[in-house]
């Protein structure tokens, strides 16, 4: 007997002639039932192998979508093990990611979404910014998912745009204007280059302990960038304002004014491609001008004094 290949079944199970659902569908049906209390705070989810038969897609397009309603904060303990459990606090006054949610601090928003964003088979991240501080500190959170085993991407391309070394940066700066020895611009060098490295050896790192094919680069900027951005897998951008201030430090026993931004507090502003044509249009845009920065102006970034 011939079987049509559009009915032979993968494991047992049928397929779809129907286009297999995104897990961004698949998240917006669960977060349906969530809100409509079809499925109640604090109940346990179906496992991972009956949503995915109940959908029609594999089981990592169902935990890519657990992961985000997890980043959410309607889902906890979302795993490749036992189900995933609805939270028990969903009160309107709960801040929610996603499109059109309100924005929030780096430190807050960048962790979680850089985490959804590792469960894709392929990683895409591209960032511009100052130091590179707040995407290490992002990162952490789908290293750790790596390690335990709940994410196994296959491959990870990281893009890093940062200023070169020898440029008078805006920011950060002395308020009384650069000497000949500028201790503001050679602690940020240093900060720019251990950051850099640490990014760098943590994901290079995943190729001897998991097999992932994982690359990572910089290349520097002739500016100050006014802005930090993010690009997640083609699919999302995050971006956020530099607000200075005028503040005192001590650099090398030295009490200094200066005018800095901290990154980490910025707000950062989400947009996501297919959620309305504003979003989809900034994404690409911000994809094209990334693309054109990394490709025309910017050059070899060498992480040294």
């Amino acid at each position: 007997m011939v079987v049509d290949p559009k009915h032979a079944s993968v494991n047992g199970r049928k397929r779809s002639q129907r286009p297999q659902k995104t897990h961004r569908e698949v998240a917006d049906e669960l977060r349906a039932r969530i809100r409509s209390g079809t499925l109640r705070a604090g109940q346990r989810m179906p496992t991972q192998a009956r949503l995915a038969d109940e959908f029609g897609v594999e089981r990592g397009v169902v935990r890519q979508a657990l992961h985000l309603l997890q980043t959410e904060h309607l889902l906890t303990n979302v795993s490749k093990g036992s189900p995933a459990t609805v939270a028990p606090d969903l009160g309107l006054n709960r801040t929610l990611t996603g499109p059109g949610a309100a924005p929030q601090p780096t430190m807050v928003t960048l962790g979680p979404r850089i985490a959804t964003a590792f469960a894709a088979p392929h990683v895409e991240i591209d960032a511009l910014c100052l130091t590179s501080v707040s995407l290490n500190l992002a990162i952490g959170e789908g290293l750790r998912q790596i390690h335990a085993g709940e994410l196994n991407p296959a491959k990870i391309d990281v893009r890093v745009l940062l200023p070169g070394r020898d440029i008078d940066l805006a920011f950060p700066v002395p308020v009384e204007g650069r000497g000949d020895d500028d201790p503001v611009h050679e602690r940020w060098l240093a900060q720019r280059n251990a950051q850099g490295q640490v990014l760098q050896h943590n994901l290079l790192a995943l190729r001897a302990t998991h097999g992932i094919d994982v690359h990572v680069t910089f290349r520097a900027l002739p500016f100050t960038p006014p802005v930090k951005l993010y690009l997640l897998n083609g699919m999302e951008a995050l971006f956020a304002y530099y607000t200075l201030s005028r503040r005192k430090e001590e650099i090398d026993d030295e009490h200094l004014e200066l005018y800095d931004s901290e990154g980490t507090q910025s707000m950062l502003f989400a947009f996501e491609h297919g959620a309305g044509l504003r979003d989809t249009t900034f994404v690409e845009q911000s994809h094209l001008w990334f693309n054109a920065l990394w490709e025309t102006i910017s050059s070899e970034l060498t992480l040294t004094s």
